[in-house]
């Protein structure tokens, strides 16, 4: 009998992180009728999105990062619709209202996710096209496969450069399997110490509480670390250094406290091309575009009027 006990006990501690996932509840119809966004059927999934700005006017198209929906950038979307761009943004898969995909999430199954979007919606070429953190990466990945399509990059905080990981990540993303029950065990308790009680201002609220929602949804924790083994475990030297040949209008914007990617990159970035333009926005961290988003603006203006 204890035999059995003891099988009964090892299948409930290893079906844990399983159970955990399916208590949270995926993305519903009445969460997608309250957004003043729309939503596409695209060849992996559902995609939420909205244009933010002008009806007219040159196209921006603004990526957000890992762990935030596309509700992190919303001031960075505002800010270009203020310069007159007619500015796209959306959720990344697993994140937001966008359905949750399967598969790992590397560099081709976000790619895919945006090429389909812009041809969805009709866009084509001379696009700004603007990265936040991981969003930087894919930014960066689309501009370097498809620089016909690109009139000016704008990487903010961007990840491919160089990343500080911490032990807990690392660990999680080198070992299949038990690196999946660690996460989907603990992963949950982590991100939601990290978001801060109080924001500094009611912008940085709004992406708090739209994170501690996301920890409740299906399918986001799963998300974060299939792109922590996907695109975030790329180096994305040669894509800069093809940009750099193929005189792709480039910007970087740093942050100067930032500990998720090191304002250490900026140095990097520059041998790697050799005319990006780069930026640092004093004071601020890795939240920048919610924290101190009019300075970034400004860094932004700033690159754009070079």
């Amino acid at each position: 009998m204890s035999y059995f006990i003891l099988i009964g006990v090892f299948v409930i501690i290893a079906a844990l992180p399983l159970l955990l996932e399916l208590r949270r509840k995926p993305v519903t119809d009445a969460e997608r009728g309250k957004s003043t966004g729309e939503y596409a059927g695209l060849s992996q999934g559902i995609t939420h999105f909205r244009w933010v700005g002008p009806v007219r006017g040159p196209v921006a198209v603004v990526v957000h990062g890992v762990s935030t929906s596309s509700v992190a950038v919303e001031g960075l979307a505002q800010g270009l619709g203020e310069m007159g761009y007619r500015v796209l943004v959306y959720d990344l898969y697993g994140r937001g209202l966008s359905d949750t995909v399967g598969g790992r999430q590397d560099r081709g199954f976000f790619l895919q996710q945006l090429h389909d979007l812009l041809a969805h919606q009709g866009v084509g070429e001379d696009i700004t096209l603007v990265g936040y953190s991981m969003g930087g990466a894919i930014a960066t990945a689309f501009a370097a496969d498809n620089p016909h399509y690109i009139k000016r990059l704008v990487l903010v905080a961007p990840a491919g450069v160089m990343t500080k990981e911490s032990d807990f990540s690392r660990f999680c993303r080198r070992f299949p399997i038990v690196g999946d029950w660690v996460h989907g065990v603990r992963a949950r308790r982590r991100a939601r110490r990290a978001i801060p009680r109080d924001g500094e201002n009611e912008m940085a609220n709004t992406v708090y509480a739209a994170q501690r929602i996301e920890l409740k949804r299906r399918g986001y924790l799963p998300s974060i670390l299939s792109s922590r083994r996907g695109l975030l475990a790329e180096i994305q030297e040669e894509d800069h250094r093809k940009l750099s040949r193929m005189d792709v209008p480039t910007a970087a914007i740093w942050a100067e406290n930032d500990e998720v990617i090191p304002i250490r990159a900026l140095g990097i970035l520059a041998q790697w091309h050799r005319d990006v333009m780069q930026e640092v926005v004093a004071g601020a961290d890795h939240a920048m575009p919610y924290t101190h988003c009019p300075q970034m603006m400004q860094a932004i203006g700033k690159t754009m009027r070079a």
